[in-house]
């Protein structure tokens, strides 16, 4: 005989198919929370070890910056060494120019002129005296070109004195003339080293 199954065996199913579904959506949602939190705490263990990262660099950019203005410091106080050097050079060279510039006057001055005024302006000097002809004042200027102290000599007035100190002396002139370049430390021991290598 035939067994009839009278239960409402469909609705049975359809809350089993319900029950599995939500289940199913729980566990889903359950699994996307669980990922969800898991990639915060990944890209935020990222973000922490570039933001480490980026105070390091910030770190090493400081001390960088901190040497740098210590080397412009130090390039500042080289600058000024130099330039004290320089100044130290310069009077050194031009004492003994000022030497060497009243050797060369006295050793250059011919009989029959005598100097009356000498005044420099920095590298050019104007020579002012008398002379017992034009001729002498001609053979002075010779003396001054072949000088090595001496570049540069014009003659800027030769005539008759109005009222003349001496009547030997009857003409006065004036003269303008530059003074070469004291040589530097390095010119003099370049030229030192090329004696002595000339010597050898």
């Amino acid at each position: 005989m035939a067994r009839i199954n009278l239960l409402p065996w469909r609705e049975e199913q359809r809350r089993e198919r319900q029950r599995h579904f939500m289940s199913t959506l729980l566990m889903t949602a359950v699994m996307g929370i669980v990922l969800v939190f898991l990639g915060m705490s990944v890209f935020d263990q990222k973000i922490k070890h570039q933001q480490f990262r980026n105070e390091v660099i910030q770190k090493e950019i400081s001390k960088l910056e901190i040497r740098i203005r210590k080397i412009e410091e130090l390039e500042r106080t080289r600058a000024r060494l130099l330039s004290r050097k320089q100044v130290i050079e310069r009077l050194q060279a031009s004492r003994s120019m000022t030497v060497e510039l009243l050797d060369n006057l006295a050793k250059s001055i011919p009989v029959g002129v005598t100097l009356t005024s000498i005044r420099q302006q920095g590298a050019t000097l104007a020579l002012v005296g008398t002379s017992q002809s034009n001729a002498r004042v001609s053979a002075y200027l010779r003396e001054l070109a072949q000088n090595d102290l001496f570049i540069n000599t014009q003659l800027s007035v030769v005539r008759s004195a109005p009222n003349p100190a001496t009547a030997t002396e009857p003409y006065e002139f004036n003269i303008k003339v530059n003074l070469r370049p004291p040589k530097t430390a390095e010119e003099e021991d370049g030229f030192d080293n090329l004696e002595q290598g000339g010597l050898q």
